[in-house]
């Protein structure tokens, strides 16, 4: 039976599941650190609180679980004893690698062999990999020094946090405002960086973020 108590417990058991903490798991999700907080699940006069929709889908894309997989925990089976999710490892470049020519193929994906590996504590795509950040422009949601998993070829949309080159060798971490067949303009999460408008004869590629470190 679907009840507050057991949707709570499955977002807390995701978490857990996840080597992540509740606001972990939040930050993540690119949500309020606060918005799984247990002072967050009833209201002022005691009343249950129940997440969203969208916040539970962004948990189960963050993490990259199924719907299955959080139907399950609703129900409260597979809370203990449960199997751990499948590690990867993927390449990691800094962004002064991804900027230097040789290091990438046409379609995005990294060139060649001796990498460092990092590896994940959830599912990725075999042609995603790793990039760190450097600087301040996507504060405050990505730090200095936070490591980014990026899939080339993915779709992406309005509102999606990207990585982007450009032919001059350019790489930056952005969130994607809007994207024609002329222009893709991009906005920082920090205003003191401004908004960039881009001609697309100057992408060279764009990666969808589908995870990141905290």
């Amino acid at each position: 039976m679907l009840s507050h108590d057991r949707v709570w417990a499955a977002i807390d058991a995701l978490a857990e599941r996840y080597s992540l903490s509740a606001s972990g798991l939040a930050r993540r999700a690119g949500l309020d650190s606060t918005a799984f907080n247990k002072s967050k699940r009833l209201s002022s006069d005691g009343r249950p609180r129940w997440p969203s929709t969208e916040s539970l889908a962004k948990i189960i894309e963050a993490t990259g679980a199924s719907l299955e997989e959080f139907t399950v925990l609703v129900e409260g089976r597979g809370t203990t004893a449960a199997p751990q999710p499948p590690r990867a490892a993927v390449p990691l470049l800094g962004f002064a690698q991804a900027g230097a020519g040789g290091f990438f193929d046409d379609a995005g994906y990294p060139s060649g062999q001796g990498w460092d590996l990092v590896e994940l504590p959830t599912r990725a795509a075999e042609s995603a990999y790793a990039l760190k950040v450097q600087g301040d422009s996507m504060l405050p949601l990505y730090r200095n020094g936070d490591v980014l998993i990026v899939e080339p070829g993915a779709p992406t949309r309005k509102g999606d946090r990207v990585v982007v080159k450009t032919t001059a060798g350019e790489v930056m971490a952005k969130v994607l405002d809007r994207q024609t067949a002329k222009s893709i303009v991009l906005v920082s999460l920090n205003p003191a960086h401004p908004e960039r408008d881009i001609p697309m004869r100057d992408v060279e590629w764009v990666a969808r973020i589908v995870w990141a470190s905290q």
